[in-house]
């Protein structure tokens, strides 16, 4: 089995990242009367979801790890070249495609119900902060690895699988806050908060938009970008009034 430790390393560094930005967007939050960004019910339920989520997606990691390393395998014996991890072209080119994946799993994940089935818990929060980024279904964990191994048909070796997708996931923390406006010309290349906020509104002119990762690119080159123009409405249109 690959050597996984970078990505370990990151996932590790994170955890308190989260716990710290959370408490000070909490604390922050506090002080603004008039809007409720936080919800302590909510928040727990948010927190949960992330929990089970995470040791699911531990527990599942095996058969798409060994598949994965099957299917690079696969590839090298039919002359794909064994690349040279040292290569910062490798990983330029390993980050855009693992983005791109991204990119039409989420959008799939909205525009095919049983894919949306597990994904809906993820937009079910009515709040908008970092929590809800920790917010997200336990089954997708199960099927979402499927969307990345053409990077394993490219011969991508697994060491650069775990910390791309390790990257991958955390670049998508940090845009669940309305702390953040803009961002001035980031907006353009960059998935920012505002864009990402567009993706969790109930509006008409939001509803389906902004499928981005880490960059919005995508949502520019394949018609599904909206610019943030009043405050969106969050959660779900058929809304649960539960927080089971």
């Amino acid at each position: 089995m690959p050597n996984s430790s970078p990505s370990l390393f990151v996932f590790l560094i994170a955890v308190p990242v989260f716990i710290i930005t959370i408490a000070l967007e909490w604390w922050y939050a506090s002080k603004d009367k008039d809007r409720a960004l936080y919800d302590l019910a909510d928040s727990t339920t948010n927190l949960q979801l992330g929990s089970g989520q995470l040791l699911v997606g531990l527990l599942s990691k095996g058969p798409l790890l060994a598949l994965y390393a099957f299917l690079h395998e696969w590839a090298l014996s039919w002359g794909v070249p064994n690349w040279d991890q040292s290569h910062w072209g490798l990983w330029i080119l390993g980050f855009l495609i693992m983005d791109c994946a991204y990119y039409w799993f989420h959008r799939f994940s909205h525009e095919f119900n049983f894919l949306w089935a597990a994904h809906a818990v993820h937009h079910q929060s009515e709040y908008y902060n970092l929590s809800v980024a920790l917010r997200q279904s336990w089954f997708q964990q199960i099927y979402s690895g499927l969307f990345y191994l053409p990077l394993a048909f490219l011969g991508i070796p697994m060491s650069m699988f775990f910390l791309l997708n390790a990257l991958n996931t955390l670049s998508q923390y940090w845009i669940h806050t309305q702390v953040i406006t803009q961002l001035g010309p980031l907006e353009s290349f960059l998935n920012t908060p505002s864009h990402h906020r567009v993706h969790h509104g109930t509006d008409d002119e939001y509803v389906d938009k902004n499928y981005a990762g880490a960059l919005i690119l995508w949502d520019r080159m394949f018609g599904t970008f909206a610019q943030e123009t009043n405050a969106p409405r969050y959660g779900v249109i058929k809304a649960l009034r539960t927080w089971n």
